[in-house]
């Protein structure tokens, strides 16, 4: 996204208060945006249009169109405040619903050019409702495969296994969640850990398999239940620095000497670069690189999902229909050039379809203080790289008189100088060259 589109998105905010829908018909320029992996992002935009059963073009425009919502729905949480409760994009991925608790600020959407989704229940009011679900997940009937807060329909849903609706319904009363916000949906998934099978492009750790996720300093990140903390890996070699599982389903891998970081995803066969890890909207399409079954793609159904596999529950997590299967845990899942997260499990298959489950990218990072590998330039080999210089991230220069430089993870409360100013993070993102701190006034202000 250039500056232009970025500072126009902050300046619509700050000037109107509020944003609820914004139409994201692309530009002239659109192409442009969409295209900066040459051949790459051409395989990337058949993959989508096969899974997505739309066209290479259709794909090329939905792409650009993500981007921006993307951007503007991470500014309008930070300025709806309580209000927000929720965004998705429409089925073509070219509108963006943002919907409100405030009936009181339409007359200021409508003369935006853009039409109120107006809810009951905040984003904040559906999340507590789903925390008292989480906290009693140990108690969940086996016939419960996950949970998750569904903005759209403005409700907290319960999947069920069939004849299974009742028990989850009174499961879900004692756990203190109201009816009103309740809905329970019947569902066959059966999720589990996607770990046990050899093949393709991977990592190994003791008689297991699983999928890197992204390059960060010093190693990779990847699936928890992949290997606890201390656990060695092979192809690359290094050793399991942090774990979580369950209740989480990340890790990082810390790479021995001789594996260098790239900011790029094995797409089968080439590769696609990693530009950052903004956020994509609700309804987003979205594409996973597993060591399985390769590259597939589908879109972004629920955020803040729960999951219960047999060795418990996983929560926070972000559903799609995309399909995995064994081995692929771990592994990528990006939308556009954006760094989404991690293949943690679920249902179903690449022959029939199914339902699978992402670990958001975000929460990585800040747990564990790492910074995303990332890159402005185009596609390289798929191989393993055989150098033996210390893994690192990307180099790059700070500007004159400050520390703030492009390419960086900057989390939330991150300080950097600029033009002789210090600045404070307001939303944690990943920097580009044209997004500093002065221009962004969404994601920087002044310490």
């Amino acid at each position: 996204m250039n500056r232009k589109i970025l500072a126009a998105t902050a300046a619509a905010i700050t000037g109107a208060g509020l944003l609820t829908a914004i139409a994201l018909t692309p530009s002239a320029s659109a192409g442009q945006e969409a295209t900066s992996g040459d051949q790459a992002q051409s395989e990337m935009l058949a993959a989508l249009a096969r899974d997505l059963k739309i066209s290479p073009e259709q794909a090329k425009l939905r792409l650009a169109s993500e981007q921006r919502a993307a951007v503007a729905d991470n500014t309008l949480k930070r300025q709806l405040g309580t209000s927000y409760a929720g965004s998705w994009l429409d089925a073509s991925g070219t509108t963006l619903t943002v919907a409100v608790t405030d009936a009181a600020q339409a007359d200021l959407v409508r003369a935006a050019g853009a039409t109120p989704k107006t809810v009951a229940r905040s984003a904040a009011d559906l999340d507590a409702a789903k925390l008292r679900l989480d906290a009693k997940s140990t108690k969940a009937p086996k016939t419960v495969p996950g949970w998750y807060t569904d903005i759209v329909t403005n409700s907290v849903v319960v999947l069920a296994n069939a004849g299974s609706e009742a028990a989850a319904k009174s499961w879900a009363a004692e756990s203190g969640v109201r009816a009103d916000l309740l809905r329970i949906e019947a569902s066959t998934e059966q999720p589990r850990a996607l770990i046990d099978i050899i093949g393709g492009n991977a990592y190994t750790f003791g008689s297991g398999r699983c999928s890197i996720g992204f390059a960060v300093d010093g190693g990779f990140v990847t699936a928890g239940h992949c290997g606890t903390t201390g656990t060695r890996t092979s192809n690359p070699s290094g050793s399991v620095a942090g774990s979580s599982f369950p209740g989480n389903d990340y890790a990082w891998v810390r790479a021995d000497a001789g594996n260098t970081p790239r900011a790029l995803v094995n797409r089968y066969p080439g590769t696609v670069p990693v530009a950052g890890s903004t956020e994509a909207a609700l309804n987003s399409s979205v594409c996973r690189s597993g060591s399985t079954t390769g590259w597939h793609c589908g879109t972004i159904l629920q955020k803040n999902a729960s999951v219960t596999y047999p060795e418990g529950t996983i929560t926070g997590l972000t559903r799609t229909n995309a399909c995995a299967e064994p081995g692929d845990s771990g592994g990528s899942w990006i939308s556009g050039d954006q760094a989404q997260g991690v293949t943690s499990g679920g249902s179903g298959n690449c022959t029939s379809g199914g339902t699978t489950y992402f670990q958001p990218i975000s929460e990585i990072l800040s747990v564990y203080n790492l910074r995303l590998t990332v890159s402005g330039g185009g596609p390289t080999s798929t191989s393993q790289p055989t150098t033996t210089t210390t893994p690192t991230g990307p180099t790059t220069s700070n500007p004159p008189g400050g520390t703030w430089a492009p390419y960086t993870y900057y989390g939330s409360g991150a300080t950097a100088s600029y033009g002789g100013s210090n600045y404070r993070v307001i939303q944690p993102h990943t920097s580009m060259p044209g997004w500093e701190p002065p221009n962004v006034p969404a994601l920087w202000e002044l310490a």
